[in-house]
């Protein structure tokens, strides 16, 4: 996939580009029916497929503070579309300059000449340029000025459910695993670095932990999860606990992780956690030992869980992290 970050960078007239436009928070489910309809126009045409997303995310600039938490930073953003079979990606700076172009001047200087679609696949919802003043009657209307087509896709629901970033944030600030992942088409997943921790985990309750920092800014319920870990493109069996430890009274959130038959020091190492299934809240026990009682309850609830599955990537025991 060809990603191109100044439409300056245009050199030459693409060919029959097929093109949609987003964020796209979480390349979920909907938006990958947007991506689809892109391809088969493109495969129509013999053109190119492409997409047009923003970095930063608007609201960091519009609304700085106020912003909902993302479900997917724009590295992983950009590998979901790639895995989606998009040929080509503006990955376009967003700034208040840009946000002031009115929407006839976004279509008519940014789409058409210096990207030269010839389709356009928008959402039902869709809204562009300044204020939001830019709406659907405005594209077609403009499509058929300046000669291009205008795709409209239906919302997508799943399960009587609809599925948008909203709905997703939601799921997963709730710690509703399995609801979330019917509608991303996939399980939510942190990316991060291991940074120290307080190394309570294998001095005092015996399980070491790999303590994340997350690159994310969204994160699941606070409570125990089973996960699989990539390290250095391998991925291992674990639990992960996200929460405040409040046996311990700690004021900061944290993101540990216990693997068992992993003993190499990975401190430092760029870590990517996929969270599958939730074990239990988090909770305050009177005494370390309460503690450490709890974690040998789930690690015997974390293997059965992952005894046979198919996703499964290691024949190995599963122990918890620190989690109270």
């Amino acid at each position: 996939m060809q990603i191109i970050t100044d439409l300056k960078a245009i050199e030459e007239p693409l060919i029959n580009p097929v093109l949609t436009i987003g964020n796209f928070d979480g390349v979920h489910r909907g938006h990958l029916a947007l991506f689809e309809k892109v391809r088969q126009r493109a495969q129509a045409i013999q053109g190119r497929s492409a997409v047009m997303t923003f970095e930063p995310h608007p609201f960091r600039v519009m609304k700085p503070g106020n912003g909902p938490p993302l479900i997917t930073p724009t590295k992983q953003k950009i590998e979901l579309i790639q895995q989606a079979g998009i040929d080509l990606l503006f990955c376009i700076p967003f700034t208040r300059e840009f946000a002031d172009i009115s929407a006839e001047d976004f279509v008519g200087n940014i789409l058409v000449a210096g990207i030269g679609i010839k389709e356009l696949v928008v959402g039902y919802d869709y809204a562009f340029g300044r204020d939001r003043e830019g709406n659907i009657p405005l594209l077609k209307k403009m499509g058929e000025k300046f000669g291009f087509l205008v795709h409209l896709v239906q919302p997508i629901h799943v399960d009587e459910m609809l599925v948008s970033s909203t709905s997703i944030r939601r799921l997963i600030q709730e710690g509703r695993l399995a609801e979330a992942k019917t509608l991303l088409g996939r399980n939510f997943q942190l990316e991060g670095s291991v940074v120290r921790g307080h190394n309570r985990g294998a001095a005092l309750l015996g399980f070491p932990t790999a303590n994340l920092s997350p690159q994310d800014e969204l994160l699941p319920k606070t409570g125990v999860y089973a996960v699989t870990v990539l390290i250095d493109g391998k991925p291992y069996s674990g639990v992960t606990n996200v929460g405040y430890n409040p046996t311990f009274r700690d004021k900061f959130l944290s993101v540990e992780t216990h693997l068992l038959n992993f003993s190499r020091d990975i401190l430092g190492k760029k870590i990517k956690l996929t969270f599958l299934h939730r074990l239990r809240d988090e909770k305050t026990f009177k005494s370390v030992q309460e503690l450490i009682d709890q974690i040998s309850r789930d690690i015997h609830e974390a293997r059965e869980w992952f005894e046979g599955r198919a996703f499964e990537p290691l024949k190995c025991c599963v122990s918890a992290a620190s989690s109270g």
